[in-house]
């Protein structure tokens, strides 16, 4: 398993640096949105679909997308769809993860694959329109959301239950703990104090996410990085929710080793939207 993990890495590196600090921000948009199609085609499978229905997502998905590229889009502000996508984000998640496992088999089926390809066309756009801010912006993102999960993990596994009676959500992923959830947001503020003294130190032309939230004043940006660190969490917890409604531990087995496409990018389905959405305000 960890020799799958190692050699999965290493070619999804190899594909996604170059695209990523190529001159241009087409390949890396290509290579994200190839991901996006595919996380489409994990998430009509756990909603139940046949093959057929499957692919047919995956075609919608990348069509969606496709138009989205065309009608230049990636170079336009959208303060009004950032701003509906995370309302819906932050209110649509706090019901579902309220509700429960049992509660999602009990939404109608199109209404479940409707949203789920929403929320992945809303992410290509984010990821999309980030790199095409710059690869500081966009790796700013990327990384908090890869530092609460570390941070998270390591906190968890140290301190877990230690300072909380109870786990976080016992019914949708036992083995986190609140005590992650607060390492994860330590992890959070640490990296974006280290990330805005590069950013100055090294005069960097294009400020990253955490400089920029800077620029509105400390007290906004300790809150939005929290707000922030709480989202990606949402997003770990939500996909976790659809697979034990589905009875499978990963969303598919196309990055060996590791899972799914979905179970990789999970956290990044709300964070990249909210961070547009933190960007456009």
């Amino acid at each position: 398993m960890l020799k799958q993990r190692i050699i999965t890495a290493l070619v999804l590196l190899l594909i996604l640096l170059p695209a990523l600090f190529y001159r241009t921000a087409v390949p890396f948009c290509a290579v994200a949105l190839v991901l996006i199609t595919a996380a489409a085609w994990e998430w009509a499978r756990l909603n139940g679909y046949a093959q057929g229905v499957c692919l047919l997502a995956a075609g919608v998905c990348v069509s969606v997308c496709g138009l989205t590229w065309w009608l230049g889009m990636l170079e336009q502000p959208l303060p009004w769809l950032w701003s509906l996508a995370g309302a819906a984000w932050v209110l649509g998640g706090a019901w579902l993860l309220r509700s429960g496992v049992p509660a999602w088999s009990a939404y109608p089926r199109g209404l479940r694959l409707i949203a789920g390809l929403a929320a992945l066309w809303l992410t290509w756009l984010a990821v999309a329109q980030a790199r095409v801010i710059g690869i500081n912006f966009l790796l700013s993102v990327l990384t908090l959301v890869w530092a609460a999960d570390v941070f998270a993990y390591f906190a968890g596994r140290a301190f877990g239950g230690r300072f909380s009676p109870g786990k976080l959500a016992p019914s949708i992923s036992p083995g986190k703990s609140w005590e992650g959830v607060w390492g994860g947001m330590i992890g959070v503020l640490a990296l974006a104090l280290v990330w805005r003294w590069i950013d100055s130190a090294w005069a960097i032309a294009v400020p990253s996410f955490y400089t920029h939230l800077g620029r509105k004043g400390w007290f906004v940006m300790l809150i939005a990085l929290v707000f922030m660190a709480a989202m990606s969490v949402v997003g770990d917890l939500l996909e976790s929710l659809v697979k034990r409604s589905a009875g499978v531990k990963d969303s598919s087995g196309l990055l060996p080793g590791h899972g799914g496409v979905l179970d990789r990018v999970d956290a990044l389905l709300p964070t990249l939207p909210l961070a547009m959405m933190l960007y456009s305000a």
